[in-house]
């Protein structure tokens, strides 16, 4: 997972800060994309985790497909995110 900096977003409980965010570059024919899970803090302190898929470096909203490949690519990076975490 990457740091981001403290980025602010809105959720429908308000706003929040990214904590951290991991990024899954995918491609379907041409179209390229990504899906992201986001780490965030609310106002009060609380943990939320968002999952969007972006174009153009932009987050939407809507549903995220994942194929089953790419569910092993998120699998091995939140794997490798908590290795790094704890300091393996």
């Amino acid at each position: 997972m990457a740091e981001n900096g403290g980025k602010k977003v809105a959720t429908a409980w308000g706003e929040a800060r990214v904590v951290e965010e991991l990024r899954v570059d995918q491609r379907a024919g041409a179209k390229r994309f990504a899906s992201v899970v986001e780490l965030l803090e609310g106002a009060k302190g609380e943990r939320l985790v968002r999952f969007a898929y972006t174009t153009d470096g932009i987050a939407r909203r809507g549903p995220v497909t994942f194929r089953a490949a790419d569910v092993e690519k998120l699998r091995a990076a939140l794997v490798g995110a908590s290795a790094t975490r704890r300091g393996a």
